[in-house]
């Protein structure tokens, strides 16, 4: 790598960080809106036992976000990955406010569409709040550990840096997404069955999706000339902070 930078670039300086930002706030408005959505993919065995594997449209897209969420850390430092958080909280917390307002207003005469309408836009606020706090904890969580694991190994070990901090951000993500979505609506054991199984699951997205996020990271640091480590950066989720470029 040539010019080895003291402080991160700013980022709307670099090539792509703009189209990812894009992609990844898009993806995350997409799993809210069609979460709704139930898709049956057969039934399955596994140890003696037999299920049928049902996923919401949610479960499908929302384990995307942390793929990218792995990508602007590793790519564009701990900053990049806190102000895609943020874009991404920001947006979903608009179209929620903005869809739960459209509802509310009356249909028009003939309009004969308003139940279908609101199985789509009649966010919860409940589940609104859920997903909310759940999706910035995680994110900043995800972030963080991607971080501090690619300073203590030197950049090395891509695959155990992006599994283990998924690991870390969906587990809290998925206990409190659960826990205040259901929280005296359903029993404790239903409760703790939908965290394992869907903790589970998007870890397993993460193991599959690995080698593809290995080829979007090394496209990236090749096409923006930098490869970044936050060892002097300011993880404060709501301030900014210096990462420093390694060696070539």
């Amino acid at each position: 790598m040539n010019n080895l930078l003291t402080h991160l670039t700013p980022l709307h300086r670099f090539k792509y960080y703009e189209i990812c930002l894009s992609f990844f706030v898009v993806v995350l408005l997409i799993s809210n809106l069609v979460a709704s959505k139930l898709c049956s993919f057969g039934r399955v065995s596994f140890l003696g036992f037999e299920f049928d594997v049902i996923l919401s449209g949610a479960q499908l897209l929302f384990p995307l976000t942390y793929i990218f969420g792995d990508i602007f850390t590793e790519v564009y430092g701990y900053a990049g990955s806190r102000r895609a958080i943020w874009h991404g909280f920001l947006a979903t917390a608009m179209m929620t406010g903005l869809g739960m307002i459209i509802v509310s207003l009356p249909p028009a005469p003939g309009w004969n569409n308003q139940a279908a309408f609101e199985s789509i836009f009649a966010f919860l606020p409940r589940l609104v709040v859920a997903s909310l706090i759940a999706y910035w904890c995680g994110e900043f969580a995800n972030a963080f550990v991607m971080a501090k694991m690619k300073v203590l190994t030197g950049g090395k070990f891509l695959w155990m840096r992006t599994i283990s901090s998924t690991a870390v951000g969906q587990l809290i993500d998925t206990v409190i997404v659960m826990t205040i979505a259901f929280w005296g609506r359903i029993d404790g054991t239903m409760i703790r069955d939908l965290i394992v199984t869907g903790y589970l699951l998007k870890v397993g997205y993460e193991v599959a999706a690995t080698p593809v996020t290995y080829l979007i990271v090394n496209f990236l640091k090749k096409a923006e000339g930098i490869d970044l480590f936050d060892d002097s950066t300011d993880f404060n989720p709501f301030s900014g902070g210096p990462a420093q470029q390694g060696p070539a």
